[in-house]
């Protein structure tokens, strides 16, 4: 659904011979692969949950026979929306975690090998973060967490891989502010920070990948946010951040996709 069937949709477009789908919705992957074909390319649909290792060392065993990957796009992410007290260890931070932190490790672990061999070649990695990664705030304290994390081992990895040699394989980290995907539904941008639309999402993102930048952080104020708080002590950022951005009460009215959760 969302971001990831809109990856999935510009790759075909954009010449792709076969799109790997993997997701625990049987009936999405089932509408994003037909309209993948109908694009030209083929199809490969597994149904993976990614909260489960093993089922994604078996996935990336099963497609390593598809060849090695020119885009991976770590993209399957979930939210929830509660003070951190609130939040259940299992349902909530484990899984969290498990999502958005682990599995983008795991799976980049699986099919990275075969991404690193052939030098001759661009191979691309997509890791979608967020600005909330690069901020504090309230109601969204473990998927803060969880972002943190991927952009410190995404940005890790792109600076091993080009001390190692590995210069045809790049790197991007993307971390967008709120996205209109419904997984977000009820937050409120921060000030001049409407949400970004899907489309916008993964065009910025895309274009960015293909260029090899290193990270993007959209909208631009994202950005400013981002700089401002390296650059002001923290009681300051505290006022910048909570009194005249808002970003400390974006989450304040957050509904998501029921049982305080948000799937991208």
């Amino acid at each position: 659904m969302g971001m990831g069937r809109l990856y999935a949709l510009r790759a075909a477009r954009e010449g792709a011979g076969v799109v790997i789908l993997w997701d625990v919705d049987t009936d999405g992957l089932a509408k994003t692969a037909a309209e993948v074909t109908a694009l030209g390319a083929r199809a490969v649909v597994r149904r993976v949950d990614l909260a489960d290792r093993a089922a994604i060392a078996d996935a990336a065993e099963a497609c390593r026979e598809e060849g090695p990957l020119t885009l991976l796009v770590n993209n399957a992410g979930i939210v929830r929306g509660a003070l951190f007290w609130e939040h259940r260890p299992e349902r909530d931070i484990a899984l969290t975690m498990e999502i958005n932190a682990l599995a983008p490790m795991y799976v980049t672990h699986a099919f990275l090998p075969g991404m690193m061999g052939d030098a001759g070649r661009p191979r691309r990695i997509l890791n979608i973060a967020s600005a909330a990664g690069t901020v504090s705030n309230p109601r969204m304290s473990v998927y803060a967490a969880s972002k943190w994390a991927v952009i410190g081992w995404s940005d890790s990895l792109r600076l091993e891989l080009e001390q190692q040699g590995f210069g045809h394989l790049a790197v991007t980290t993307f971390c967008p502010s709120y996205i209109s995907t419904g997984m977000f539904d009820g937050a409120r941008g921060p000030l001049l920070t409407p949400l970004m639309t899907p489309e916008d999402a993964v065009d910025r993102a895309w274009r960015a990948t293909a260029a090899g930048r290193p990270q993007l952080v959209a909208p631009a104020t994202a950005q400013l946010g981002k700089v401002l708080r390296g650059l002001l002590p923290v009681r300051a950022w505290d006022f910048v951040g909570g009194k005249v951005f808002g970003i400390y009460s974006t989450m304040d009215k957050f509904t998501g996709r029921g049982e305080k959760a948000g799937t991208r």
